[in-house]
């Protein structure tokens, strides 16, 4: 049986409403979703992209022990108990404030550019070993998903970690003060969101308000690498944090010494001073590796025992959309799909085709990779799809097929030889791809998530089976 995760008495305070009536069910979880929505679960109509309050009936008919709604919530139809409120969202936050203040949990914020999800699966792995943890469900890491796992956080969690993201200067702000974290991680900073930014330099200062969430003498783990270290620095330090560095450069706390890569994941020796960390990377790429070292160092910083909880990271597996791969079957042979259709921007895109080349020529011989456009990238846009020619031609990418304006720019710098299909759509590359595939093939599929590179996924699925996990 789930644990109460609230007391209606508590609920109704923390979201500052007005109970009208009383739930039949424990309390066992919240949810903003009736897709999803599991009984016990308090719905929160949300007035988002839909409004949440056409829903309402449906989530009673799933389970729900209660539903958040507005003042003016009309109850003609609706058979439960409901907390009236003035704005859902701000009752969200209120119930995410309680949460945090009655939690005893060691607290972990991850941001970056890139790999924010990918760390924090990493810490969730790792930290479930030394003891009960609570984390962010997907990407929940807006202005909505980070109050929602907040509230989620069971009060007997010992470790949390929240993802914040965000797409503006001034998000992470209130997002950091909410969640109030003792160790909060910059993955990196890179080019992304330049259309909503003048320059990557004012990207590290937007991912640097994470440090006014800190609780006094908290921690940040700074990318030693990047190359906006030391303004990640100046900033952490002028909140009074502490300070760890991550990475391979020979002054970092926590530093890569040995990597072996390869097409099934990583083994990494890592150092602290003279002490050394070996463990194992269970998803493949680079990327992963760097974002082990931050998970180690917040480790260390919640006083977590990490040789105890690095050998979970052997189980971290990219998911659906960030890596995942699958083996497919054609005529003749395997073909290996790597899903990394969820989003894209200049990083992403370089790492994930450096993770294409660490997968043997003897298993799979030809390199195929699918991309579309990289979004809000603004007036550098041009420049950065371009300049991708240099980690295609690393990489050893054989054929590249492209959709979108954007990357049409890259397909023209491309030699002849591997020019695939260009479409300006990604369902007009469809036919294209699924046609030029073959056995032994590894193809790899990137894009921003508004150029819809998913289907491209399904398209590839539909005509070669589901497939098996592999790569």
């Amino acid at each position: 049986m789930s644990e109460v995760l609230w007391r209606w008495p508590d609920l109704v305070a923390a979201a500052q409403g007005v109970a009208d009536g009383t739930p039949s069910l424990r309390i066992t979880g919240l949810s903003i979703d009736t897709r999803s929505l599991a009984p016990g679960d308090v719905f929160v109509a949300l007035q988002d992209v839909r409004d949440g309050h056409e829903f309402v009936p449906n989530a009673f008919r799933a389970g729900a022990a209660a539903a958040i709604v507005s003042r003016a919530f009309p109850r003609a139809g609706t058979a439960g108990a409901l907390v009236r409120v003035v704005d859902p969202l701000r009752a969200l936050e209120g119930l995410a404030r309680a949460a945090r203040a009655r939690s005893s949990a060691r607290v972990i914020a991850v941001t970056g550019s890139v790999g924010k999800t990918g760390t924090k699966e990493m810490l969730r792995l790792a930290l479930s070993a030394a003891g009960p943890t609570h984390a962010a469900e997907k990407s929940y890491n807006n202005h909505w998903g980070v109050p929602l796992t907040l509230a989620r956080m069971p009060a007997t969690s010992q470790f949390a970690v929240c993802e914040i993201g965000m797409n503006h200067a001034g998000e992470i702000t209130p997002l950091a003060e909410l969640v109030r974290p003792h160790v909060a991680i910059v993955t990196t900073v890179e080019a992304v969101h330049l259309g909503h930014f003048p320059s990557v330099e004012a990207i590290a200062e937007a991912k640097a308000e994470i440090f006014t969430g800190l609780v006094p003498g908290g921690t940040a783990v700074l990318p030693r690498d990047n190359a906006h270290f030391p303004l990640l620095r100046e900033r952490a330090l002028a909140v009074g944090a502490k300070l760890v560095t991550f990475g391979y450069h020979e002054e970092a706390d926590i530093r890569g010494l040995q990597v072996d890569l390869g097409p099934k994941g990583s083994g990494v020796i890592a150092g602290q001073g003279s002490q050394r960390f070996p463990y194992r990377v269970g998803a493949p790429g680079e990327h992963y590796v760097k974002n082990s070292l931050a998970v180690l160092a917040a480790l260390i910083a919640v006083g977590a025992d990490a040789m105890r909880c690095l050998p979970a990271l052997a189980r971290v597996s990219a998911p659906a959309g960030r890596g995942a791969r699958t083996l497919l079957e054609a005529a003749d042979g395997p073909i290996l799909l790597v899903d990394e259709s969820y989003n894209a921007n200049p990083a992403s895109v370089r790492a994930a085709l450096a993770a294409v080349a660490a997968t043997p020529r003897e298993a799979f011989g030809r390199r195929v990779a699918v991309l579309g456009d990289m979004l809000e990238l603004g007036e550098a846009a041009a420049e950065l799809h371009r300049g991708l020619k240099a980690a295609v031609d690393a990489a050893g990418i054989d054929l590249v097929h492209a959709c979108g304006p954007m990357m049409r720019l890259l397909y023209d710098e491309l030699a002849p030889s591997q020019r695939g299909a260009w479409a300006p759509s990604s369902a007009e590359l469809a036919e294209a791809l699924v046609e030029s595939v073959r056995a032994g093939d590894v193809v790899m599929v990137k894009g921003s998530l508004g150029t819809r590179m998913a289907p491209l996924v399904e398209a590839m699925i539909a005509r070669f089976g589901p497939g098996r996990p592999g790569g």
